[in-house]
Formats: C-alpha cells, sequence, structure tokens
C-alpha cells in the first residue's frame, strides 16, 4: 500500500495511510500516515468499536486537510483493549518453534497442491 500510495500521490491523487506497522511505512516515505498503535490487521480500531473507528477516520481526514509537507505522520493516541497482544506478537522461542515449523510444512504442501490443481494462486493464510 506504501508504494501505492506514493505512486497515486505523484499523479496528483491525494493518499492516506492508516495502518499499526509505523517502521515499514515510514520507511516507504508514504505522504500521510495516521499511525495506531494496535495488532495488525486493525488499522482502524477494535472490532465493532464504532466510535473509536469514527474517530480514527475524522483524525485521517484531517491529516489529510493539514499536512502541510511530504512524509507526515501523526499518532492517535487510542489504546488498545488490553497488552495481552503484545506478549505473543511475531513470538518465536522453543515454546512454539515446532508449531510454527507445522504450519510452514503445511502451507507449502499447500501451495503445491493448489499449483497441482491449476489455480493461480495459493490460498492466502492456511490454517489447517
Amino acid at each position: 500500500m506504501s508504494l501505492l500510495a506514493r505512486h497515486l500521490e505523484s499523479n496528483g491523487i491525494i493518499t492516506l495511510i492508516i495502518g499499526s506497522a509505523i517502521d515499514i511505512v515510514e520507511h516507504c516515505g508514504v505522504p500521510r500516515y495516521l499511525h495506531n498503535d494496535f495488532p495488525l490487521g486493525n488499522p482502524c480500531g477494535i472490532p465493532n468499536n464504532q466510535a473509536m473507528q469514527l474517530e480514527i477516520i475524522q483524525a485521517g481526514l484531517i491529516l489529510i486537510e493539514k499536512a502541510d509537507q511530504a512524509r507526515t505522520t501523526q499518532r492517535t493516541l487510542h489504546c488498545w483493549k488490553d497488552e495481552v497482544w503484545r506478549k505473543d506478537y511475531a513470538l518465536v522461542d522453543d515454546s512454539n518453534a515446532e508449531e510454527l515449523r507445522l504450519r510452514g510444512e503445511r502451507r507449502r504442501q499447500q501451495q503445491v497442491d493448489d499449483k497441482t490443481a491449476g489455480k493461480p494462486r495459493a490460498a492466502m493464510i492456511s490454517d489447517t
């Protein structure tokens, strides 16, 4: 998305990225970025929390209006419902290494099976 935003901006289309991966997005140099310190996959807030989601979207619209220089990053003050997600986020250690290895094997096999079946792309996520 970051590279697409840069391309669109270079062609006169205003963009805004709302997300949670500040290191990646800032590295790509997007014109406007609204950062939320949330688990990945939840850029606009806690599911079903419409008030939070509306505030985040409004902050994004204000950022579009007010940003007067390229590569503008703004952080929201919103917090996730708890901090438990941080404990396991991207955790790879002895407690889950075997599970992750097996999931990788299943994923690779799914890709082979999908290719053999003539599918143009393998499914994005394999939890089987």
